[in-house]
């Protein structure tokens, strides 16, 4: 029996105020068992929703679970996704206040910017190397509003694929001027010193692949990506804690680098 509109109301709120408040709640799945992947994008939608009505906007996605690794850590077979608001965007070289936040961690991304609209359920990596107008240097910073990220797919579909924050880098690179957008590598810093090194193509081998998955995802819902539309695919290195007084720089082969301090 599915769960009802009133408890994905319930849900919805207990999410948001858990933001809200920066204090993480208990695992969806342990108070409401039969949470499924379909209710959970309802659940994300409703308070989506909710912030624009209060004249949020939206500008972008981002694709979770887009490592084969992950995937396999989570027992699933696709990614996820979630929406990228206004206020979620950090300007490079800011301090961002973890107050605020629950347990922030730290990734890095190649961002892709939209020049024009992709198709949704034909999308493919040709259509997405077309409509790209160019790709930047980011850091995602994503924060989960479940305990002790003691998450599962429900959880985190739900919880807006983990969305808190972004910051992009100030060096457009088009992908023409790209010998192969595969084999960016990406190094991170954490204090100076660095933590970890990947490739862009640690993201479905290609991170052109998880744009594609997400215009196909979106069109179940009746969304489209446009013009200026702002899309992070996944990370190229695993995740890492932003702590208070920390100072995190990742630094590409070809992109140019994006940092930002913690407080």
């Amino acid at each position: 029996m599915p769960i009802s509109d009133s408890e994905r109301n319930a849900i919805a709120k207990a999410l948001a105020e858990a933001e809200r408040t920066a204090t993480p709640i208990d695992p969806l799945i342990e108070r409401w068992p039969l949470l499924d992947v379909r209710d959970a994008y309802r659940i994300q939608c409703a308070n989506i929703a909710t912030r624009v009505a209060d004249g949020g906007i939206i500008r972008g996605h981002k694709v979770g679970l887009s490592s084969r690794a992950m995937q396999e850590m989570m027992g699933v077979s696709e990614c996820d996704y979630g929406h990228l608001m206004d206020d979620m965007f950090v300007f490079e070289g800011d301090t961002l206040d973890t107050i605020g936040l629950c347990v922030p961690r730290v990734e890095v991304e190649v961002a892709f910017v939209l020049g024009r609209p992709l198709p949704g359920r034909s999308c493919h990596v040709a259509d997405v190397l077309r409509a790209t107008e160019f790709v930047l240097p980011a850091l995602e910073i994503i924060d989960s509003r479940i305990r002790d990220w003691k998450i599962g797919l429900v959880d985190t579909i739900a919880d807006n694929a983990s969305s808190c924050r972004v910051v992009l880098g100030g060096n457009p690179t088009r992908l023409t001027d790209l010998d192969d957008l595969r084999e960016i590598e990406a190094r991170l810093e954490i204090d100076g010193g660095e933590v970890a090194r990947g490739r862009a193509d640690a993201v479905l081998g290609n991170p052109a692949s998880a744009v594609a998955w997400l215009a196909r995802k979106l069109d179940e819902f009746s969304v489209s990506l446009g013009e200026g539309d702002v899309i992070l695919p996944g990370s190229c290195t695993r995740a890492f804690d932003a702590k208070p007084g920390s100072a995190v720089r990742a630094e590409f082969d070809v992109l140019g680098s994006v940092e930002v301090n913690f407080s």
